[in-house]
């Protein structure tokens, strides 16, 4: 079924900001999110840099409403979620089919590692309630319960493309008659077990990454939530409210070619953007921005960047990385990714990649560097890509 899906609200928490103005000021003031580890103790305090929430959890769990004991991705993603749902402002939302489908990759970690430091001392220690959202989707059942969505609700976890397939399975839903309002998108939360683990694959930079920089290091963590509300045709005639766009195009490939690295063609990426554009019937010229995955690292910036001059070649669009700002906050990323792509089609926003000084030798043009707005973004790109070649691009267009 081809029938319109619309975006009717978005809400996002990042390194860069606590709701969707404060991300947009960031933007034009191009300020980054990147610093030293706060939140969490670490031996890379001072070596490695992060993006995180300028929060507290003590903050987070005051602002949200919940038990001081909820795990910073359930925070996190509730607060997203909500805001949100209140930029949608559907009138008598219980009158709809409604569900909530979220993403993320580590869960309630972040209190487990906390249990952990007084139960390897003395098993009869540690505080059990520290670990009862440990698993993926507790996370989501917890903000489904505070949002009240008790109609369908779903959790995805396909590394870094999780909130991105989460916001095209959410289309899929509406598509196929199952739903008529779906909240989609992801969190997660910074932990000592992501940050130790990327950096043993060796490919964190221990300066602000530099993505699609023919010098580039690799990247920096960072954490966060992003949401869209996805509504129907029949819904969106309801509302008194200009929708941001439709979300008109999707794909999910994958290559197969490595558990951690992109094949060096980008066969994967490739196909993941081709698919989009025949789902939403458009072509390669018709794509005026593409939001890159672009994470900095040495293999993803190229493989992105062979996979776009084969499809786009000789006609580029503009692009850039956003996680030059926010890091990259993996599982979060296609959900924070998306209400930057539903603004950029709305207000006509290009955004900048910051610290961009050198071309990639993979690609014969360069990204954005400056803030621009009142473009022409009819139709924008966002690519999230994932470990074992998960690789997911998503097509928004304007309404």
């Amino acid at each position: 079924m081809n029938t319109p899906v619309y975006i009717a609200g978005a809400g996002v928490i990042s390194a860069i900001g606590n709701n969707v103005q404060e991300h947009l000021s960031a933007f034009k003031n191009e300020q980054a999110g990147m610093g030293d580890i706060t939140h969490f103790d670490s031996a890379h305090k001072g070596i490695l840099p992060v993006a995180e929430v300028k929060m507290t959890n003590a903050e987070l769990v005051e602002k949200a409403g919940l038990d001081h004991d909820a795990s910073r991705t359930t925070l996190l993603s509730l607060l997203a979620a909500r805001e949100a749902l209140a930029d949608a402002a559907i009138p008598n939302i219980g009158q709809w089919r409604t569900g909530f489908v979220s993403a993320n990759t580590v869960g309630g970690m972040d209190r487990s590692e906390d249990f952990f430091i007084d139960f390897l001392k003395d098993n009869s220690k540690g505080k059990l309630r520290n670990v009862y959202d440990h698993e993926c989707g507790s996370i989501t059942e917890a903000v489904a319960n505070e949002l009240g969505i008790t109609g369908f609700m779903t959790t995805l976890s396909t590394a870094c493309s999780s909130s991105a397939n989460a916001v095209f399975y959410g289309a899929r839903l509406i598509r196929n008659g199952l739903l008529d309002v779906v909240v989609a998108g992801g969190a997660d939360a910074l932990t000592k077990f992501t940050l130790n683990g990327f950096n043993t694959l060796m490919i964190l930079d221990k300066e602000f990454c530099r993505p699609f920089d023919q010098n580039r290091e690799g990247l920096n963590l960072g954490e966060g939530a992003g949401y869209v509300v996805l509504v129907s045709e029949a819904v969106a005639k309801t509302l008194n409210k200009e929708m941001y766009c439709q979300l008109s195009g999707y794909n999910n490939s994958n290559d197969a070619y490595h558990q951690t690295a992109s094949s060096p063609d980008g066969t994967g990426s490739y196909m993941a953007m081709q698919g989009a554009l025949k789902r939403a019937g458009l072509q390669p010229t018709d794509i005026k921005y593409i939001n890159v995955h672009g994470t900095g690292t040495p293999n993803n910036d190229s493989a992105e960047g062979t996979a776009i001059r084969r499809l786009f070649d000789p006609h580029y669009p503009a692009m850039s990385s956003t996680k030059s700002f926010t890091g990259h906050t993996l599982g979060a990323s296609g959900g924070i990714e998306a209400v930057f792509s539903a603004l950029a089609v709305k207000h006509g926003i290009i955004y900048p990649n910051l610290r961009f000084k050198t071309q990639m030798e993979e690609l014969p043009v360069p990204p954005e560097t400056h803030f621009r707005e009142g473009q022409t973004t009819d139709h924008v790109m966002s690519n999230s890509f994932g470990f074992g070649g998960n690789c997911t691009s998503l097509i928004f267009s304007k309404v």
